[in-house]
Order: C-alpha cells, then sequence, then structure tokens
C-alpha cells in the first residue's frame, strides 16, 4: 500500500491504497463519489469515464499510481445542482432509463460540445458510438446533446 494524491471535483484527496487499484475503486469507495458507474473492467462500455487532467479517460483502465498527483472530474464536479446544459437536457430528453452508463456519457457529451460546439448527427454519432447503453436512449442521447448545444458556453 502507498499514498497517492489526487484532486477530485477541486478537492485535494490523500489516499492511501495499492498501486494497482482502478481509479473507478478509489472515487467509489475511497474518495466516497459513487456517479461514476463501473460497468464492464475492461474500458468498452464507458460508464466509468472521468475527465483526468482534461482528457475523457475510462478510469476503470488508470490504476492509481498512473494518476497520482493528476485533477479529476467525476459527474458530481459537472454541477451541485444539476444545473449544467447536458444535464439540464438529459432531464429534458427523459434520456436516462436505467442511469447506469449515464454518467459517462454526459461527460463524453460535455467533451464533445467542448470540440465541436454545433455537432451535426454524424459529430454525435461518432463521439458516443464507444459508448454502450443498455437501455437504447440513443435517439434522446443525441436529442439532448444538440439542446445542450444550444446552452453551453464556451471561452
Amino acid at each position: 500500500m502507498a499514498s497517492y494524491t489526487i484532486t477530485v471535483n477541486q478537492r485535494r484527496h490523500t489516499v492511501d491504497v495499492d498501486e494497482d487499484t482502478p481509479l473507478v475503486w478509489v472515487l467509489r469507495d475511497t474518495v466516497g463519489l459513487t456517479g461514476t458507474k463501473y460497468g464492464c473492467g475492461v474500458g468498452e462500455c464507458g460508464a466509468c469515464s472521468v475527465f483526468v487532467n482534461g482528457s475523457l479517460v475510462r478510469s476503470c483502465q488508470q490504476q492509481i499510481s498512473a494518476v497520482d498527483g493528476a485533477v479529476i472530474q467525476t459527474i458530481e464536479g459537472l454541477s451541485p445542482d444539476r444545473g449544467h446544459p447536458v444535464q439540464r437536457a438529459w432531464i429534458a430528453e427523459q434520456v436516462p432509463q436505467c442511469g447506469w452508463c449515464h454518467s459517462g456519457q454526459m461527460l463524453a457529451a460535455v467533451d464533445l460540445l467542448h470540440k465541436i460546439p454545433q455537432p451535426t448527427d454524424a459529430d454525435i454519432d461518432a463521439a458516443m458510438s464507444p459508448f454502450l447503453c443498455r437501455c437504447g436512449t440513443y435517439q434522446r442521447i443525441r436529442k439532448a446533446i444538440h439542446r445542450a448545444a444550444g446552452e453551453v458556453h464556451h471561452d
């Protein structure tokens, strides 16, 4: 076991865990932020996606030793009151059914809108295709991203 320091949603945490502990478990079990979901464990579904130093990554594939000192943003850090345009759009379009994949899906949408402020359907499909939704709400996801595109402020 070793100590690692990460900044999660603007709060610094020192965690004592094994060096090969996946970030998803550090976030959920050690830091106590359960919005990041464990889906497949092999980086295929995207439910565990978070931002690490500004890049969207699968937290099940990131060992804590590889992200020591990193700045991490989870779904909880997007907005304290569900006020982010992507969160509002998800609610307005009634995207979630089971909700398992949606923390990763929403962060992927934020990432897409940062890169392409007014995405086409093809842009959305390309960006979101690596994310699996067992409930199949892909059409609602696309509508929500279009809705949020009109509200996201870009620097």
